[in-house]
């Protein structure tokens, strides 16, 4: 449904955007994580159209963004990092200019615009001025834009930025609904964002593609063995020797003592999964198995792992002290010409 291939965007002598390729298949939801001025922000902009690359290609629904911009932004819904919206116009009065806008036939355009307040949880607004709107309203009415045409693709940019607890939640839980019947490209720095919403992730840092895989499979690709932790009651010696006989064990350590109660981490090879083995060595032995459950790398401590490792990250640009700057620019910070025209352009996207 999207494919990037060897996506490349320069300002200047700083390269944002360094040779990035990935594919996003029908109905995913795809997580595209890194720190601020990462190149995130300036990969979505050259997905929707709204900027071409230097290099590379970015397929959209079947369509090059090139060479059939009109026909790939048709199919995709466009949620900016900060929403293109009219303070003078009512949240309806602004839903229904970009219904027109995006072709929406006139006999569906009420019903369109009330579906979308509905799924983007902003009908109790319908009639105040997005002027007057909170940032969490606002970012919500942006949402709804990107909802009115029931695109195939949606591209959503720090959706639940300025977001409260209970908005964030919500949003989520909408996301999770909109995949399926959408592909659904979500842009964050926010771990939990990723790690609840998404089935596949791509880490970007300095502009460069580090990882793509699924949470749970980066996890094992980094730890390089299966690690479980185990918490038995009885002598740590007695408990740490039977483990460590068991085959396929490769380590095992003491990780907490407490009194007769002693936790164990036991790597084993990759791939193989010994939590029999581990119960049965405990339990024929009359110990107390307390506790047995997989030991996994968090999604921060695999963020920074990707992200800090100097092994992982790509050499720094030329330019390189210009970066933040110039990412800062490309990923949401506009000049006022650059302002007045954005409402215009999103809404087509």
């Amino acid at each position: 449904m999207i494919e990037v291939q060897h996506l490349t965007k320069r300002y200047g002598p700083v390269t944002a955007v360094d040779d990035v390729s990935f594919r996003v298949e029908r109905g995913e939801i795809f997580g595209f994580l890194g720190p601020n001025g990462a190149g995130k922000t300036t990969t979505m902009r050259v997905l929707t159209g709204y900027m071409p690359p230097t290099e590379g290609r970015a397929i959209v629904a079947g369509y090059d963004v090139l060479d059939h911009p009109i026909e790939a932004k048709r199919r995709t819904g466009y949620l900016p990092e900060t929403p293109p919206l009219y303070p003078e116009m009512t949240v309806r009065d602004y839903l229904t200019f970009v219904a027109k806008i995006k072709g929406v036939p006139r006999k569906e355009r009420r019903v369109r615009v009330d579906a979308s307040m509905e799924r983007a949880r902003v009908a109790d607004m319908a009639n105040r001025h997005c002027g007057k709107l909170s940032k969490g309203y606002r970012q919500r009415v942006g949402l709804a834009q990107a909802l009115l045409h029931n695109p195939e693709v949606l591209i959503l940019d720090e959706p639940t930025a300025g977001l409260d607890p209970k908005q964030i939640i919500e949003t989520r839980e909408l996301i999770k609904q909109l995949g399926g019947d959408h592909t659904v490209i979500l842009s964050t720095h926010i771990l939990p964002e990723v790690g609840q919403t998404c089935q596949r992730v791509v880490i970007i840092n300095k502009g460069r593609v580090v990882a793509v895989d699924s949470p749970e499979n980066l996890t094992s690709r980094l730890r390089g063995s299966e690690t479980m932790y185990v918490q038995v009651d009885a002598t740590s010696e007695d408990t740490k020797r039977a483990l460590e006989a068991i085959p396929g064990v490769t380590q095992v350590s003491l990780a907490d003592t407490r009194g007769t109660v002693n936790s164990f981490e036991v790597s084993s090879e990759a791939g193989r999964d010994v939590r029999r083995e581990l119960a049965a060595a405990v339990v024929t032995r009359g110990w107390g198995l307390l506790e047995l459950r997989p030991l996994r790398m968090s999604l921060e401590e695999i963020f920074l792992h990707l992200t800090t490792d100097e092994s992982a990250a790509p050499p720094e640009p030329a330019g390189a002290d210009l970066s933040a700057s110039a990412e800062a620019s490309a990923d949401g910070q506009v000049g006022p010409a650059e302002a007045a025209h954005e409402p215009g352009e999103n809404a087509h996207e």
